[in-house]
């Protein structure tokens, strides 16, 4: 095995004290994710926070005012539900991040020190997670591996039936409240980018189908919450973008909700199930609006500019909601009835320190106007700065106006940030997401490419110090840059990067190898010189620049095996390179590696540039 060159950890990564502690003390700020009540019993609630160090699950009774750390993993533990009665927490166990596991439950007043956790449905087969829903007599499990697809009911504590299994991708996407219905996301036609709803009893039997053809999914957001109302909300793209619709599945009717709203839609239930609580994503950002059903009437709620993550309705019509923007830390919030807007839950500690706003642009490129977000040091000079152009994971995803840790990070060391909403990203219409489909890869680094020549045409970027840099997706589109662009990168990081591609679907996770034979239209064995020509490690013998490459050694997604085949061809020609790998899987939930992962970025950059 080639043994490579490790990347340099920083002592410091400024030499001014307070400046070294500002960038550290952002990651360390303790955060907590939007919590989950239980649908009976509202006092008690589930979330998860960094607090420990390390992203666990935890549970807050409203009442007692009680916080309650419920995992303790060295890796972490981010997917946890609550029972509909608040009696029981749910959370999956997989081993060293790896996402390869089983669900277990535990109560929710905690566990004796010396008992494990109890499994959700015994025998159930571990696996990914394929999606969960609990009900008050019937649990419902999905898990996904290389066989395909399983989903297990289990009734009154009795042992799992199996419901559903298919070879292909599929997922748990909605109990009804009655617990007579479950909605089954699949993609049985071969598309797991598009999928159909199926609704089946609970017993398995067939009720209804749905399916919009080739290139329009559909999402199953949720069942009413009201017993024996069997309507289902759902999300489609029918017209372009996401929207939303109401589908009675036991009658098999459908009502299409239009709403005079630019950009996607998303939504949850108001308790009574006569409202709607509307997410509205446009140009990186979020509003949030009611929508009556009955009335057909759209009223906007007064919450901050910038982004909201996740939001829901209490049974008292509070919406709480987290929320942060580029310049603010994120916070969970609540809006009152009457209006009023408090924050809702402070974790303990500092709040992290905030950092500069984005500014927008919208720079033409071959498939239209690509979106870009500007991050810039409020005291860089008037002239060109060194810029790290950065690219989102997904692809299905976006960069948004929402605090990040690690854009502030370069901010602070004196660099301009731009993320790129390249062709590929979410949030611009199902033609913008879909139209990286049969080249992937080369199609989005057209608009960097594109981005690029704005910003050192428009004297943003230095084009003798432009770096690009990424993870996961981002990770890939990165080296994919330092191949195919090698004249415009002064430096490029790698992060959990698919760097052969080949190698890549052969060990990745099953739903993963859908997912590309839906976006390439075959596999490797039917496409072989798609997949070669989308590779990074088809350009490896064109890159120029110095490569940072890290990687996780338990990642099911992007598998260490197919990043040591480029770093040993690296090797092989000679090329100034450096690596880190961590155990765990793709991406860290500690916050000390995060720290460590940004610190090696910033500083490889910055001796790369002369800049330190």
């Amino acid at each position: 095995m080639t043994k490579h060159p490790a990347a340099e950890e920083p002592e410091h990564l400024f030499t001014d004290a307070d400046e070294d502690a500002r960038w550290r003390a952002r990651f360390r700020a303790a955060r907590v994710s939007l919590p989950e009540w239980a649908r009976d019993a509202p006092d008690r609630n589930v979330y998860t926070s960094n607090a420990s160090g390390v992203w666990e699950t935890y549970a807050w009774d409203r009442l007692t005012g009680n916080h309650r750390q419920v995992t303790d993993r060295p890796n972490g533990t981010y997917n946890s539900t609550i029972s509909p009665d608040g009696e029981h927490i749910w959370w999956f166990a997989d081993t060293d991040g790896d996402e390869f596991g089983s669900w277990v439950v535990e109560p929710f007043a905690g566990r004796p020190v010396d008992a494990d956790p109890s499994p959700a449905i015994p025998e159930v087969p571990r696996g990914y997670p394929a999606g969960v829903e609990i009900g008050q007599s019937i649990n419902v499990i999905g898990i996904s591996n290389d066989d395909g697809t399983t989903i297990v009911v289990a009734r009154d504590g009795r042992p799992g039936q199996v419901i559903y299994a298919n070879e292909h991708d599929a997922g748990v996407a909605a109990l009804s409240r009655d617990e007579q219905y479950l909605a089954i996301a699949h993609s049985e036609h071969g598309d797991n980018r598009h999928t159909a709803l199926r609704v089946v009893t609970t017993g398995g039997e067939a009720v209804a189908d749905r399916w919009d053809g080739k290139g329009k999914g559909l999402d199953a957001i949720g069942f009413s919450p009201v017993a024996g109302d069997q309507r289902l909300l759902v999300l489609h793209e029918r017209h372009g973008r996401e929207e939303l619709l109401i589908w009675d599945v036991v009658a098999d009717t459908e009502t299409e909700i239009r709403l005079e709203l630019p950009g996607e839609l998303s939504a949850a239930w108001y308790p009574d199930g006569r409202s709607l609580l509307v997410s509205h994503t446009h140009q990186a950002r979020n509003t949030l609006h009611r929508y009556e059903i009955e009335s057909d009437s759209l009223s906007l709620l007064d919450t901050p500019a910038g982004t909201v993550g996740s939001a829901g309705v209490r049974p008292d019509g509070t919406i709480e909601y987290s929320w942060s923007s580029a310049a603010e830390p994120p916070m969970i919030r609540a809006l009152h009835v009457d209006g009023t807007d408090r924050v809702l839950l402070t974790p303990p500690g500092d709040r992290a320190p905030g950092s500069v706003n984005l500014t927008d642009a919208f720079v033409p490129s071959e498939g239209g106007d690509v979106h870009a977000l500007i991050a810039r040091p409020g005291n860089a000079p008037d002239g060109p700065l060194p810029t790290v152009f950065s690219l989102h994971g997904g692809p299905h995803s976006a960069d948004e106006d929402r605090f990040s840790a690690y854009r502030a990070a370069w901010v602070d060391a004196g660099f301009a940030v731009v993320h790129v909403n390249y062709r590929g990203s979410t949030g611009y219409g199902s033609a913008w997401r879909d139209a990286i489909e049969g080249r992937p890869g080369l199609t989005e680094l057209a608009d960097v490419a594109a981005v690029h020549k704005w910003a050192v045409s428009t004297g943003l970027a230095d084009p003798d110090r432009c770096v690009v840099a990424g993870a996961s997706w981002g990770g890939y589109l990165s080296l994919l840059a330092a191949g195919v662009q090698p004249d415009k990168w002064a430096a490029v990081v790698g992060g959990v990067p698919v760097a052969d591609y080949l190698a890549a679907y052969e060990d990745e996770m099953e739903p993963l190898r859908a997912f590309d034979r839906a976006l390439f239209g075959g596999s490797p064995e039917e496409l072989p010189d798609l997949y070669k020509e989308c590779s990074p490690m088809t350009y490896v013998d064109n890159v120029r620049a110095p490569i940072l490459v890290w990687a996780g050694e338990n990642d099911p997604r992007c598998p260490i095996r197919q990043i040591d085949n480029y770093l040993d061809r690296l090797a092989e020609r000679g090329a100034r390179y450096e690596e880190f790998r961590y155990d765990a899987g793709h991406g860290s939930l500690v916050v000390s590696e995060m720290i460590k992962q940004v610190g090696i970025e910033v500083y490889f950059v910055l001796r790369v540039l002369g800049m330190r």
